[in-house]
């Protein structure tokens, strides 16, 4: 038992990187990296240690699980939706999509404004943000941890699936394509050439995936999920969530990321999350006893 875990560890860790070259379909590098917690959790007795490890193993199946369909860009080219967003986005901004009215409103500003920079870092920083809060809630609440962590990982993972099934793209490559009505820049990119200089194309590749990947918007979907949980674990954490939260909402508008369509089926699949979560906890307590029970018998 021991022999088959560290092996669907190691495929964990291995497979998603070798799977372009050896040509490994892509069903089969996502049960790779899928096995990577369970395989963990047997392998190892639980401590807080431990569950965070499960957390970020978590976190890497989705890196490499949302950039799948893009192993092959043409074939996934033939299924992206542009169309769809536009529309409700121009009924939501009265004719004109919200993205070209931030940026047109707040244009006199002039490039590399100091808006621009604050909105560019905030979205940068979400790359560390909601994972930063799920450390401090197991430093304030660790009894609590496993059932945010659990919470935090479904949007993620029902993002995921989002992202494979109708493949969507943001505002500012329809923009570049010449599909939507107004020009939309993607700020950050100008901000990240200002700031950044010859790195920041070795930077921006390094963190950019699939460029289909934006419906709905998971960057807005984790930092609402992450306020919700901070604002459980006490008032001042949950205002340092919310604001952080509502200005990366703005920010994903204003730098031309996401679409406001994007942002509301975010914010609706936090609502599904926390309201299916309490009726599916009876299942995550099977799956979490079944594992536990391997767990004692691998360590016995």
């Amino acid at each position: 038992m021991r022999g088959a875990a560290f092996a669907a560890l190691g495929a964990a860790a291995v497979v998603p990187l070798v799977r372009k070259q050896l040509k490994i379909p892509p069903a089969a590098t996502a049960a790779a990296v899928a096995s990577g917690p369970p395989a963990l959790a047997i392998l190892s007795r639980r401590t807080p240690a431990r569950d965070l490890a499960l957390y970020f193993l978590q976190g890497w199946a989705f890196i490499v699980s949302h950039e799948l369909p893009y192993d092959d860009p043409e074939a996934l080219r033939r299924r992206v939706k542009i169309q769809y967003p536009i529309r409700i986005d121009k009924v939501i901004g009265r004719g004109k999509l919200p993205n070209t009215r931030l940026q047109e409103a707040l244009s006199g500003l002039g490039r590399g404004n100091a808006l621009d920079k604050t909105l560019s870092w905030a979205h940068w920083a979400w790359f560390f943000w909601p994972h930063g809060a799920l450390i401090w809630i197991m430093a304030r609440r660790p009894e609590t941890f496993a059932r945010a962590a659990r919470q935090t990982a479904a949007v993620y993972d029902l993002g995921c699936i989002g992202y494979a099934v109708v493949p969507t793209a943001p505002p500012w490559w329809a923009s570049q394509e010449g599909h939507t009505p107004d020009r939309v820049r993607r700020i950050m990119v100008e901000v990240g050439e200002d700031t950044w200089g010859p790195a920041w194309e070795r930077l921006y590749g390094t963190f950019d995936g699939n460029p289909w990947a934006a419906m709905p918007s998971l960057h807005f979907a984790s930092a609402l999920m992450a306020a919700i949980l901070l604002s459980e674990t006490g008032k001042v954490d949950g205002a340092i969530g919310w604001t952080y939260a509502l200005t990366l909402g703005f920010a994903l508008v204003y730098l031309g990321e996401h679409y406001v369509t994007d942002l509301i089926a975010g914010a609706a699949l936090v609502a599904a999350v926390r309201f299916l979560d309490p009726r599916f906890e009876p299942v995550a307590e099977l799956v979490s006893g079944r594992l536990r029970a391997l767990e004692d018998i691998a360590n016995a």
